[in-house]
C-alpha cells in the first residue's frame, strides 16, 4: 500500500515482525524450524496485514529458516509480490543493524516489512517510537508480534530521534486475534 504524501514528503511505512513459534529441535539455532503454533499464526498473522491494508513493496527477512518459514506463510495471505531479500544480517541483529538494513532500502519502496528475531526487532520498534528520555516500557513481542510504524521522509533519515521517528499506528499479538 502506498502511503499518503505529506507536505513535500512521502510518509512511509516499516512494518516489524519478530518470526513466529518456533520449535527447539536438537540442531543449531539458525536451523530451528517453526513449531506447530507457529504454523498456524504465521498466516492469520498475514491476513491481519492484508486485511488492515499493510502491504509491503520490500519484505527484508532473516535468513534463519524459522523466519523464512514464516514468511512463506504470509506471503500468500498479502497476495502480489513484493521485493524479497534473505538478509544473513538480520539473523540475531541488534536494533542498531537492523535500522542499517532500513536505511538501506530503495527510495521507491513506500512500504517495508522486516521479519527478524528478538531482542533486536522490539528493540528497533521502542527506539523508533519513544523518545529516548521516555519512561515507558517497551512494547510487547512475543512471536509473530507485529508493529507498524509511519515517518515522513525517505529510508536514510528514519533515526530514533525526532524529527525522523516514527510513529506507532498499530500493534498486534497472535493471542490479540483469539
Amino acid at each position: 500500500m502506498r502511503g499518503p504524501r505529506v507536505g513535500g514528503d512521502t510518509t512511509r511505512r516499516l512494518i516489524l515482525l519478530r518470526h513466529a513459534k518456533s520449535d527447539w529441535p536438537d540442531v543449531p539455532d539458525r536451523d530451528r524450524p517453526l513449531a506447530k503454533r507457529g504454523r498456524r499464526d504465521a498466516p492469520v498473522i498475514g491476513r491481519w496485514l492484508r486485511d488492515h491494508g499493510y502491504l509491503p513493496d520490500t519484505v527484508i527477512c532473516s535468513a534463519a529458516r524459522r523466519t523464512r518459514q514464516t514468511w512463506d506463510l504470509i506471503a500468500p495471505e498479502l497476495g502480489g509480490t513484493p521485493q524479497v531479500t534473505f538478509e544473513p544480517r538480520a539473523y540475531a541483529a541488534s536494533a542498531q543493524t537492523l535500522l542499517y538494513l532500513v536505511r538501506a532500502l530503495p527510495a521507491a519502496c513506500q512500504a517495508a516489512l522486516l521479519i527478524g528475531h528478538n531482542p533486536g526487532v522490539a528493540d528497533l520498534a521502542t527506539a523508533l517510537t519513544e523518545p529516548p528520555d521516555a519512561d515507558v516500557a517497551p512494547l510487547r513481542f512475543p512471536t509473530a508480534a507485529v508493529a507498524v510504524l509511519a515517518f515522513p521522509g525517505n529510508w536514510p533519515d528514519l533515526a530514533p530521534s525526532a524529527p525522523a521517528a516514527a510513529r506507532l499506528i498499530d500493534h498486534i499479538t497472535p493471542a490479540d486475534l483469539r
